[in-house]
């Protein structure tokens, strides 16, 4: 039983060493650490890097009493601005204002896309047009070729379904609700994807719904006049207070939130504005300006990434930047003259000793006159001769 043991552990080293013979990165593993992404037969063993340096917090406000998505969807034209804001920064905050008219409101695009689409179900009741391709359910999968049948269909069974679900959730408590939750969360999700294309919003054109999908907080003022700015406003400042973002994006074309765009850069704040007026008074106070179509277009992201280089040299600049103390240099002018004053009178004392001559050390008033000229900064010029010819003796 002995000499098998031995033979084991024999055997077992001689396994060991042949492996590490054959890869020697296992042999590397046991002292080194590397990124735990990497398997043991990657090729990179590039050791974990450093910790990125963070990057800045940046929160988009959007007024949208002044500037609503008009040509293109609520949550393409949000989906749109937030790409090209990405450039600035970590995108944390985004948070939009309106009144009730500004859901209500629908577009002039939005009204003669409807009326198309009423005239092509007539055409098609009629049996005029036929469309080319189906109809298609996408929660139950059948097809339909006339709009309206596939419509009543929607909404007399899935939309009843939907609605079933809700009931059934909201009267649940506990642990049955939270049950409840999970098992109808995908069939939930598939219905509103699919009615989102095919029924019409009963108010607006569904404006919060698509921005709240696309990341947004939307919020609803009361219907007064200027009560969106007011409360826009009031949000900016707070955040500024609590320092949570370093850039401040603006949608909106209403000059009266100048005011609070000085305040953001007087804070030391990055500021931009996103707006269709080229010449406006925001964007000659903001650090940078976009136009709606910059930013559907894509150009307002290339041209985001040269103002942040102009942001990070501007910032280089203002810390090499030398500013002028006069208390600080009078008292480093004091330092010099003191030190000066020591050597002097170090380099007498040892003339004194060893030549006996005092005929060049300067009397008390010679030393005194001295001080009073010296004592003075660089800076400080006298334009009065006789003050100039008194304290020259």
């Amino acid at each position: 039983m002995l000499m098998f043991l031995k033979f084991r552990n024999f055997s077992h080293s001689i396994k060991s060493t042949r492996l590490k013979n054959q890869n020697p990165c296992f042999e590397l593993f046991r002292f080194c650490h590397f990124d735990s992404k990497l398997g043991l037969g990657s090729s990179s063993l590039t050791p974990t890097l450093s910790p990125q340096k963070p990057q800045n917090n940046v929160a988009i406000f959007w007024d949208l009493d002044n500037k609503p998505p008009k040509t293109v969807s609520p949550f393409e034209a949000a989906i749109k601005l937030k790409t090209a804001v990405c450039s600035f920064g970590f995108v944390k905050y985004m948070v939009a204002y309106a009144n009730r008219h500004a859901f209500s409101y629908v577009p002039q695009v939005v009204r003669e896309e409807r009326k198309q689409r009423k005239s092509l179900n007539q055409l098609e009741n009629k049996g005029v047009i036929k469309p080319v391709e189906p109809y298609l359910c996408r929660v139950c999968g059948r097809n339909f070729y006339n709009n309206e049948k596939f419509i009543n269909h929607f909404k007399q069974i899935h939309e009843r379904e939907q609605q079933k679900r809700l009931n059934q959730i909201e009267s649940a408590r506990g642990k049955r609700r939270v049950m409840l939750v999970g098992k109808y969360a995908m069939k939930m999700q598939k219905y509103k994807n699919a009615a989102r294309d095919i029924l019409t919003p009963k108010v607006g054109y569904g404006l919060a719904d698509e921005l709240k999908r696309a990341g947004f907080w939307v919020r609803t003022v009361l219907d007064k006049p200027q009560a969106a700015d007011v409360a826009l406003k009031d949000h900016m400042v707070d955040m500024m207070d609590k320092r949570r973002a370093e850039c401040f994006v603006l949608v909106s074309d209403d000059s009266d939130f100048v005011h609070v765009l000085k305040e953001a850069k007087s804070r030391c704040l990055k500021t931009v504005v996103v707006g269709d007026v080229n010449d406006g008074a925001l964007k000659r106070v903001a650090d940078a300006g976009f136009s709606w179509q910059e930013i559907l277009m894509g150009k307002a992201k290339k041209d985001a990434e040269t103002v942040v280089g102009r942001w990070k040299d501007r910032d280089v600049l203002k810390r090499l930047e030398w500013t002028y103390d006069p208390e600080v240099e009078k008292n480093l002018h004091g330092m010099v003259y003191e030190f000066d004053n020591y050597e002097s009178k170090d380099e007498c004392d040892g003339n004194d000793s060893e030549d006996g001559d005092i005929d060049n050390i300067p009397d008390g008033d010679d030393v005194g006159c001295l001080q009073k000229e010296d004592a003075r900064g660089w800076w400080e010029l006298d334009s009065n001769p006789e003050v100039t010819s008194s304290q020259s003796c």
